[in-house]
């Protein structure tokens, strides 16, 4: 009986390899071209077979999990890396860059993504009984921990549903939500916990960036919001960017000039349009700050963009 413990941790690290191998297997199978897939609503899988350039998006709530490769994440000035051995949890909708960093057509990035229903995070928190905190002091929306076996093993079983239409109606559920209360047990329960609490400023500012985020083109006005939220200005700035690494301002700008790249690129707008659409009313300060974010004039980086699409990369 000594030897047990030794014993028993061996098996687990021989499951959790066997598990790794599985979810490589079962994501390359069903992601066998680069790109995205989306198997069901809210589940997304990934393959990349090289690094890529830096890519510009909004993250909303999610569960981040990679099989195989690694990627970083960037918020505001704060940089999150993961891999097999880490997953990554977004609480709140916010702008983010991120970037495939390990990737090869040999051992392609495989990446699986699981969007956190705040609906589903409040009813897990309320059966497991645990209490909603009062404060957000210094909890981000963002960051990366280690990926234990039983996550990795309701990440695995939750792909495996994905075989089986008829189990996944049944039974994906279940596992969706064992995998909500590993994350609210584990190193990042707060995070969840916080978001999920009707009351506190983690809430505040969740409420204050969906507004941000459904206002983007309409001018900022800090204090009338600051006022709605029952918060000081003061106090408002600082947990909005204690959560999202950005300020209110910085926050609305990535908002709008990511919304007009996508205007230009998908729906033929030039630069002075795609930036009156968004907010601008200068043209000349939509093309300094768009050139600030994403490295080059705006007209030449989508037409950047859409050489690298047609040449599949």
């Amino acid at each position: 009986m000594k030897g047990r413990p030794g014993v028993d941790s061996v098996r687990e690290e021989r499951r959790i390899t066997d598990d790794r191998q599985e979810l490589v297997e079962r994501l390359a199978r069903w992601v066998p071209q680069d790109g995205p897939a989306e198997p069901q609503p809210g589940i997304q899988l990934y393959r990349c077979s090289a690094p890529t350039e830096p890519v510009h998006s909004v993250n909303e709530p999610a569960f981040c999990a990679v099989a195989q490769g690694s990627k970083q994440v960037f918020m505001g000035k704060d940089r999150f890396q993961y891999d097999p051995a880490h997953y990554l949890l977004a609480s709140v909708e916010l702008p983010t860059v991120s970037q495939v960093l390990a990737a090869s057509k040999e051992k392609p990035y495989l990446g699986l993504r699981l969007v956190l229903d705040p609906t589903l995070v409040a009813s897990v928190l309320v059966e497991a009984g645990q209490p909603s905190p009062s404060r957000s002091s210094g909890v981000k929306a963002l960051d990366v921990s280690p990926l234990d076996g039983g996550l990795l093993d309701a990440s695995l079983r939750l792909v495996r549903f994905l075989d089986k239409p008829a189990e996944y109606r049944v039974l994906a559920p279940l596992v969706m939500r064992e995998i909500v209360y590993r994350l609210l047990m584990g190193q990042q329960g707060a995070r969840l916990r916080l978001v999920a609490a009707l009351g506190g400023q983690a809430h505040r500012i969740a409420r204050a960036v969906e507004r941000l985020r459904k206002e983007y083109d309409k001018p900022l006005r800090i204090e009338g919001l600051a006022r709605e939220l029952g918060m000081s200005v003061s106090g408002f700035h600082q947990h909005f960017k204690s959560v999202t690494s950005l300020s209110p301002l910085q926050f609305q700008k990535q908002l709008r000039l990511q919304e007009a790249r996508r205007l230009m690129l998908t729906e033929d707008l030039d630069a002075a349009g795609a930036g009156f659409r968004v907010g601008y009313e200068d043209a000349s300060q939509f093309n300094r700050e768009y050139k600030r974010l994403f490295g080059g004039p705006p007209m030449r980086d989508v037409e950047r963009l859409r050489v690298a699409t047609r040449a599949g990369v």
